[in-house]
């Protein structure tokens, strides 16, 4: 019984998310996006649904975490050897904001 509580509760909380997500979403276009661009139009609240889901469907997710290929790199880098794991730390761009020097 708990345990559809909590499955309740949460879903409950993942669909006010989504609902104040599409809010900020609406306001900010109409805020920012007419005032910049003349042609374009204010959107509706079902609009700035639909670019949301739009923007999942491109963009791959909405926690800012690499999308659908995060995994494949994840299995990457499990498959190289210590060697190589220094050695794309020193010629990537991740390398010299955590010191590590070529």
């Amino acid at each position: 019984m708990r345990s559809k509580v909590r499955f309740a509760g949460r879903a409950l909380l993942f669909l006010v998310a989504i609902a104040a997500l599409g809010a900020v979403v609406m306001l900010l276009w109409n805020a920012v996006v007419p005032a910049l661009f003349g042609a374009a139009h204010p959107i509706d609240y079902l609009h700035a649904l639909g670019l949301l889901v739009l923007s999942r469907i491109l963009f791959g997710t909405f926690r800012g975490r690499g999308g659908w290929h995060r995994h494949r790199h994840w299995e990457k880098w499990h498959a190289m050897s210590q060697e190589e794991r220094e050695k794309m730390l020193r010629s990537g761009p991740w390398g010299r904001h955590r010191g590590v020097e070529e």
